[in-house]
């Protein structure tokens, strides 16, 4: 009797073995495609895109592949890569970014296209990277998405201060380190709010008048003029695109004089000779004549 008792309950564990096994790896395969999914949504996801964009992609995609974390200032090392964050005194949630290691907004861009040009091409707070003197392409907030290829930058802000940069996908995507608290991600892109534009990166070899400034907090002005509105200011000494020069208001500072100012075509604005380093007139960089330069 016993034996047979044994026996029965055997074959009822059997018979519930096979039944729910099936169901169990049934349940298990409706799941994966859904998390594939979610992984597979980072990447090229419209054409357009060059081979250097498109390693800049993979290079961020592969971060949230990994589940990177957002944090403040992360990203910003000697040389591109994931780095501990900081405490940013506005934002309660980044206590502990210190303990996380991964990237901000510019952190993941700069190693992104660090990992496509194979160089440290774009290091640099959000400001420095939309502004670079790598511009291939500009687009206006005005343009919207329709004209933008997988691996533009997108950045928000105004004109004096930028705070936030990603990286385009294709199909109104785009792949962030958003903020303290979270890993980074695949978001849609927000055009509402304070979008300012996009920027196409040149990971090959920059043409033109390229120059160095010197000095720190230069602004540069819409208008060859101190009195002209302010667009940026150079937190430091920047690598710089200059299309062309003119004489214009006499400025003294820092114990020179001069009264010629260069056209930056990267900022729309000009900023004068004296905090650029060369002579007075920069040797080999045109007149810009009595009016204004287009921007090329």
């Amino acid at each position: 009797m016993h034996r047979r008792t044994g026996l029965i309950r055997t074959l009822i564990a059997l018979l519930a073995f096979l039944f729910w096994a099936p169901v169990s790896a049934a349940a298990a395969n409706t799941q994966a495609p859904a998390q594939r999914t979610a992984a597979d949504a980072c990447g090229v996801l419209a054409p357009g895109a060059s081979a250097a964009a498109e390693r800049a992609i993979a290079a961020a995609c592969a971060e949230v592949a990994a589940g990177t974390w957002y944090t403040w200032g992360g990203g910003h090392g000697a040389r591109p890569g994931p780095t501990y964050g900081q405490v940013d005194p506005t934002d309660p949630d980044s206590e502990h970014d210190p303990e996380r290691f991964g990237f901000d907004c510019s952190g993941l861009v700069r190693h992104a296209y660090a990992e496509a040009a194979g160089s440290d091409i774009l290091n640099g707070v959000a400001s420095r990277q939309y502004y670079t003197h790598r511009a291939a392409a500009r687009f206006t907030a005005a343009q919207g998405l329709a004209p933008l290829a997988p691996g533009d930058l997108l950045a928000w802000g105004t004109s004096q201060d930028l705070h936030h940069i990603a990286i385009y996908l294709g199909a109104g995507k785009m792949v962030e380190a958003k903020e303290s608290g979270t890993r980074l991600m695949v978001s849609d892109v927000r055009l509402n709010g304070d979008y300012f534009g996009a920027v196409r990166v040149n990971t090959g070899t920059v043409t033109g008048h390229i120059h160095q400034t010197w000095g720190t907090d230069v602004w540069t002005k819409a208008e060859p003029s101190l009195a002209a509105a302010r667009v940026y200011a150079f937190p430091y000494s920047t690598t710089i695109r200059v299309q062309c020069q003119k004489h214009a208001e006499e400025v003294t500072s820092d114990g020179y004089t001069n009264d010629v100012w260069s056209y930056l075509p990267d900022y729309k604005a000009w900023v004068t000779n004296i905090y650029i380093k060369g002579a007075a007139w920069l040797d080999g960089v045109p007149d810009c004549g009595t009016t204004v330069p287009a921007t090329p």
